[in-house]
């Protein structure tokens, strides 16, 4: 335990040090890595789901563009932290018209979250990548593209980052739980890659949390450190709703709430998720669609900050009601 616990952080253990490791991103990683051969790149733009590596291939970008030099030559800031007008006048304008170190010519500005920028902020942005470009190149990360304002999309080369398949999440894993000594079941791995939906930091973290207190990792330990509703639970009650036992129902969901401490959004993903299994008898396929479109508005407004069981209450009832309450 102590080692898992206080030990490295497996996200940053494993994380590939330069583009040739990366998995994944297959239309993004051969044009960074172009670049870094050519030692020459435009302002980037990285957009897409949070841990898909935008991070990490800006910085595995740097190591193959500077070698041992990369840390005089990168600066990482967080937009979420320092949104304001302020930090582009100070903080990116004293690094950005400094003199790069080394051969390459130019050194590199990575502005994480960057869709979290205020207006007045991106507008002043703009007029430093314009200023000090031959100097300094910026490398751009957000996760909505659409709350970059068009000016500077238009100066940037824009790359859309994708979660991550199934099958490669699976491989990073598993390479992981050998390099660690961990024994894991194919049923926790798989539990884990559904719960990430695509996000690899959160699957390597779950697999740590869940290996700091179990070995073998099984299903149920990750469901338990990840207080993430367990498949069989989310079959059990809505299995109880459509047979019209509401409160049976109910009283299964008062337990992922209390006993496993599940969130809202979590137990509305695992029924989401458990849709395409239920039989067609049980749940024709255009009563499917109409649900779907349901769990959407229960989705907006969880989101809203609408009651969570009462929001999921609320789902529970249309299924104990049977075809005529989807409609």
């Amino acid at each position: 335990m102590a080692e898992a616990a206080y030990g490295a952080i497996w996200v940053e253990k494993y994380r590939p040090r330069s583009l040739s490791e990366m998995v994944g991103q297959e239309g993004v990683v051969p044009l960074l890595r172009a670049y870094a051969e050519k030692r020459s790149l435009p302002h980037l733009l990285f957009a897409g789901p949070p841990g898909t590596g935008k991070t990490t291939a800006a910085l595995a970008l740097a190591r193959d563009l500077f070698g041992e030099e990369w840390r005089q030559n990168f600066l990482e800031l967080n937009a979420s932290d320092e949104r304001g007008i302020e930090t582009v006048r100070t903080t990116i304008k004293g690094y950005a018209r400094s003199a790069p170190i080394g051969g390459v010519g130019f050194k590199i500005l990575f502005l994480d979250e960057a869709d979290n920028l205020t207006a007045e902020a991106q507008a002043s942005l703009r007029r430093m990548m314009e200023r000090y470009s031959a100097a300094c190149r910026f490398i751009l990360s957000c996760n909505y593209s659409s709350r970059i304002i068009e000016p500077i999309q238009s100066r940037c080369a824009v790359f859309r980052f994708r979660p991550l398949s199934p099958e490669q999440m699976l491989t990073k894993l598993e390479r992981i739980a050998k390099a660690e000594g961990k024994t894991v079941e194919p049923a926790a791995f798989r539990t884990i890659v559904t719960a990430a939906a695509g996000d690899e930091r959160r699957a390597e973290n779950l697999l740590q949390l869940a290996a700091t207190f179990a070995d073998p990792v099984t299903e149920a330990t990750v469901g338990e450190v990840g207080t993430l509703p367990l498949k069989s639970e989310v079959e059990s009650m809505v299995g109880a709703a459509l047979k019209g036992d509401f409160f049976g129902a109910r009283a299964q969901l008062f337990r992922l709430f209390t006993d496993r401490g599940a969130s809202g959004e979590d137990i509305l993903k695992a029924i989401h998720s458990y849709l395409p299994d239920l039989p067609d008898a049980v749940v024709p396929p255009r009563e499917k669609i109409r649900l779907v479109d349901y769990l959407g508005e229960i989705d907006f407004r969880l989101s809203e900050g609408a009651s969570e069981r009462l929001q999921l209450e609320t789902v529970l009832a249309r299924l104990a009601a049977g075809p005529t309450g989807l409609r």
